[in-house]
């Protein structure tokens, strides 16, 4: 069991490490820009309250694609791009890391909500992290409107059928690059 706990961690490191912030080729920019205007639509129509909380915020992560797998060790790596007052700004990407009993795979969409200046400066440095017992609202008709700031920080999360029941986010790091 520890010789497939440390393959499962060598294999999710050296892919998390191969992977940049930024897509390298323009139609990847373009990709994942027109992904994440998608992601957006499709959370906005499934909790219309998401609306005003986007208007609001001094930014917002889009993530359209998280994946997130384990056996023993887990991980999780998505790339997204960040908006500024609306208006795009930049590429970013999260990983996260697990160690417990897990086994299985899953692969959803993530949106981060900046209330503050400072947690969205806080974001775009790269010291940004959540901790272990950080959790999301799962976007479903109204979740929005029950959204609570924690640290001027609103996780959302939704899966392809456009709920996910289990919404950990604690121990993701992200990173940023500016447009």
């Amino acid at each position: 069991m520890n010789c497939l706990r440390l393959g499962a961690t060598l294999l999710m490191t050296s892919a998390f490490a191969a992977c940049s912030t930024a897509p390298k080729s323009e139609e990847g920019k373009a990709d994942i820009r027109s992904q994440a205007a998608t992601t957006l639509v499709s959370a906005e129509r499934n909790d219309p309250t998401l609306r005003p909380i986007l208007r609001d915020a001094k930014g917002y992560a889009v993530f359209p694609s998280v994946g997130k797998g384990a056996v023993g060790v887990g991980g999780a790596y998505g790339k997204g791009v960040l908006y500024e007052d609306g208006v795009f700004s930049g590429y970013c990407d999260l990983t996260q890391a697990s160690i417990g009993l897990q086994l299985g795979g899953q692969a959803y969409s993530e949106i981060i909500a900046f209330a503050t200046p400072e947690a969205l400066t806080l974001f775009k440095t790269g010291n940004f992290a959540f901790d272990a017992q950080a959790t999301a609202v799962a976007l479903k008709t109204g979740a929005g409107a029950n959204a609570k700031y924690s640290n001027g920080v609103a996780v959302f999360t939704m899966d392809e059928a456009g709920l996910m029941y289990e919404a950990s986010v604690g121990g993701q790091k992200f990173s940023y690059q500016a447009n």
